[in-house]
């Protein structure tokens, strides 16, 4: 099997999730390679994606590893079977990788969760409101950008509308709602767009209001994708240069607990409606 040069996020989870059971059994690669029979290059080119493994190779790594979680055995080597291109690869060499690396976890999480405090996330974005947020980018990008990113954004969308749509959960602080950006009327076809979206039964709205003061993660919009099993678990920053991606267990813990904590000052969906229309009341 040829080497990737540039291995997709899932791939190099893949080899991440292979790294952590050989660490978990206290064996270093040149001890791994050896115990299976492989070159140390090999093993490390597994552990970093550019080597792809079929789904009993993870099996038998796992047995080698003295792993005894087969639900997050059978979830990896699941991983290694999905080989399609998808829809985010016309992108490729057009947008940053970590754009459609976003767009391939999104794809395949079996749950989304976000929270925002100066932006409306992503994936409830009008067409108008996204466009105006691209213009405003701190590099200023060129208008063929500009569409690629529009037209990417609206195309990831797509997992709140399929036939079995990602359950998603979104917390946005009352600032996001009251910044009008792009202007008035783009501000109150957004907010219409909140209300229609969260009509949906796989969305799930909520407001924090400024009356809820600080709480923890305030200063950060996060994004929490929840894999098959919660170690296959990823959370997602926006941060200036680009996106960040961690899925250390430690990690993992944290933001779980960061998002109980943002939920309990949340408002309810019914108030969160009823929030928003006021503020569209207002404009």
């Amino acid at each position: 099997m040829p080497v990737r040069s540039s291995p997709t996020g899932r791939q190099l989870r893949v080899g991440a999730e292979l790294r952590r059971l050989r660490e978990r059994a206290g064996l270093s690669s040149t001890q791994a390679a050896q115990l299976l029979g492989m070159r140390q290059a090999q093993v490390s080119n597994m552990e970093t994606g550019r080597l792809g493994v079929s789904a009993e190779r993870v099996r038998t790594l796992a047995c080698h590893y003295d792993c005894p979680d087969k639900a997050l055995i059978e979830s990896v080597a699941a991983m290694t079977g999905d080989r399609t291109r998808g829809w985010w690869e016309e992108y490729r060499d057009i947008l940053p990788a970590g754009m459609l690396d976003l767009a391939e976890l999104e794809h395949h999480a079996i749950a989304l969760r976000a929270s925002t405090t100066a932006r409306i996330p992503g994936l409830l974005q009008t067409r108008e409101y996204a466009l105006e947020v691209f213009r405003q980018a701190v590099i200023e990008l060129s208008p063929p950008d500009i569409e690629h990113r529009l037209s990417f954004r609206i195309k990831r969308q797509a997992v709140l509308y399929r036939d079995h749509p990602v359950p998603y959960d979104a917390i946005v602080h009352e600032a996001a709602l009251r910044m009008r950006v792009g202007g008035s009327s783009v501000t109150r076809q957004q907010l219409q767009y909140l209300l229609d979206m969260s009509d949906r039964d796989n969305i799930t709205l909520r407001a924090i209001t400024f009356d809820a003061g600080a709480y923890p993660g305030s200063g950060q919009s996060i994004y929490y994708a929840h894999g098959p099993v919660p170690q296959l678990d990823t959370v997602q920053l926006d941060q200036s240069h680009g996106v960040a991606f961690l899925d250390a267990e430690a990690q993992l813990h944290k933001y779980r607990t960061l998002f109980a904590r943002i939920e309990a000052v949340a408002l309810s969906p019914d108030k969160t409606r009823d929030l928003i229309h006021r503020l569209m009341r207002e404009l």
